[in-house]
């Protein structure tokens, strides 16, 4: 069982910035992919970012890109969030999955998640 450690979460204005990350139980580079997700008040959870673990890759999906960062620091991972709009409120998870060979993409299938981290953009 991998555990997941979010923190970084909280309240900002239209605009603001936010760094999340991820403490995971076992060391980063035993895991094929790292990612990160989020879930909005009746919305169903989505993958917005990926972190492909061996190579360093990172994957973003279109509603993120070039506002969000992932970074990878000791063995804690990232998620550096900028300009960010209140279509940003969620809770934010993050994910893991060891398997080898497995895809690593924000859609992509992830073993294990978070107890995830609460952000709220105010307009």
């Amino acid at each position: 069982q991998v555990r997941l450690l979010e923190s970084g979460g909280g309240s900002v204005n239209n605009g603001g910035s936010l760094r999340l990350s991820c403490s995971p139980s076992v060391s980063i580079l035993a895991t094929n992919c790292m990612g990160w997700f989020r879930q909005a008040p009746g919305k169903e959870r989505e993958g917005i970012a990926s972190f492909y673990s061996r190579g360093g890759n990172t994957a973003y999906v279109d509603s993120v890109r070039g506002r969000f960062t992932l970074a990878r620091e000791e063995n804690q991972l990232y998620l550096q969030m900028d300009s960010l709009n209140t279509e940003d409120t969620a809770m934010y998870y993050c994910a893991a999955d060891l398997r080898n060979g497995g895809r690593c993409a924000p859609d992509a299938s992830f073993q294990y998640f978070g107890q995830g981290t609460q952000v709220t953009v105010s307009s």
